[in-house]
Parts: structure tokens; C-alpha cells; sequence
């Protein structure tokens, strides 16, 4: 079953009053497990850094000018994302983004019923608690530290591990490890030299010396039928 984990960052909160996807990224899953397959790319926006923004993820306008335009790397990651569900916290704040960018192309948007939002699946899990991603990182004791900011390749490879939790932990790695443990006993089970099997009827010495000893006894229970 193949998953994409995807995050962006924006440089405001609503893409109908003109705010554009400075980044995105995304973390292929192969049965809730990383490939090491990743794409991320920044974006130029086209338009001026608000400060608001820039104080959330680190990019600024001077940075972004020479990056490629959405429409250069829109092939590259929908070819990417493919038609895999989609995990992505708080999607439809991401899918609204991208679809007003592929609007602008006069591209099909995104189905949003393909998404697995984490936020929902938090917020089932844990009615009442906080269900942001360094709270669940903190619930689930994930490491990040290296979160100084908001990134959303750094953010995608949290949310994968907080997914992983999410749908009950890391249960399908540790099956894999002990399948490949039992598939590494046959094999050296298999390489071991086959012994001839050991003679179990008793010699003509040891057969006489039962019916001596059998000899000995007084009143045998199976001589009284």
C-alpha cells in the first residue's frame, strides 16, 4: 500500500487573498513504512515575504526569487504523489493551497477525499488534547529538536513517524523484523549437514539385562490380571 506524506509552507494563511506555496515536500510510505523516497522543492511565490510568515518557516523573498515557479515542478510532483492517499496534517489547508496553484495552470485540483488528515485522527484518538505536531511529537516522544522552524520536508518525516503512531505504533516494522528473523533460522537451518538418524532398539546386552532386572521384582503389577 503506498501512502505520500506531504507538507507545505505558505507565505500566509488563505490563498484567496493572493498567498502563494513558498514549499513542498513529500515522503514516500510503502505499507506505513519510509522508502527513503523524498521530493522537496522551494517555490518562488512571485510576490513579497510577510514578515508573519517568514518568522514561521525561515524563507524570505531574497532567498525564494531564484527558485523555479510552481509551474516548472507541478509534472514532477504530481507524477510523485501519483493517485496514493495523501497524509497530511491539517489538509485542507494544504490542499487548498495547491489546488489554487494548480488552478492558475488551469489544472485538475487535487481530491481532497483522498486525504487522511492527521489533525482528525489526532483529535479522535485524543479528544480535548492538544493536536499540534510538536504536541504529538511530545506525546509520542519523537524527536524534534531539529525543529527550530517550520520546514516542510523536516515536518513531512515527523508527521510520517507521528502517522505510524497514530494508526498503532510501530507494529509493521517490528512484524517485518521478526519475519526477516524466522526467514534467516530456516535458511541456517537449511545449511545444516543432515545427520543419519540414531539406532534406538535395545542390544542383545541391554535387552538381557531388563529381563534380569525384571527378574528381581516381586508380584508385578502386570502379572496380577
Amino acid at each position: 500500500m503506498r501512502e505520500i506524506v506531504l507538507d507545505t509552507e505558505t507565505t500566509g494563511l488563505d490563498p484567496a487573498a493572493g498567498h502563494r506555496v513558498v514549499e513542498v515536500a513529500c515522503i514516500e510510505l510503502i505499507n506505513h513504512i519510509p522508502t527513503g523516497r523524498t521530493y522537496q522543492s522551494y517555490l518562488n511565490p512571485e510576490r513579497d515575504m510577510p514578515m508573519s510568515a517568514y518568522e514561521v518557516h525561515g524563507l524570505s523573498a531574497e532567498f525564494l526569487v531564484g527558485k523555479p515557479l510552481f509551474a516548472e515542478v507541478a509534472d514532477g510532483l504530481l507524477e510523485f504523489i501519483g493517485d496514493a492517499p495523501l497524509v497530511i496534517h491539517n489538509a485542507r489547508f494544504d490542499i487548498g493551497f495547491l489546488n489554487a496553484e494548480l488552478d492558475r495552470l488551469g489544472r485538475p485540483p487535487l481530491d481532497g477525499g483522498r486525504a487522511i488528515d492527521t489533525v482528525l485522527l489526532a483529535r479522535q484518538k485524543f479528544p480535548g488534547a492538544q493536536v499540534s505536531l510538536d504536541a504529538l511529537c511530545r506525546r509520542f516522544e519523537i524527536d524534534n529538536s531539529a525543529r527550530t522552524k517550520h520546514g516542510a520536508l523536516l515536518d513531512a518525516e515527523l508527521l510520517a513517524e507521528v502517522y505510524l503512531e497514530l494508526i498503532g505504533g510501530r507494529q509493521p516494522t517490528l512484524g517485518l523484523a521478526a519475519e526477516a528473523a524466522d526467514a534467516q533460522q530456516i535458511r541456517v537451518a537449511a545449511q545444516r549437514p543432515v545427520r543419519p538418524a540414531r539406532p534406538h532398539a535395545p542390544s542383545p546386552e541391554e535387552a538381557a539385562a531388563h529381563e534380569a532386572f525384571l527378574a528381581k521384582l516381586k508380584d508385578p503389577v502386570w502379572k496380577l490380571a
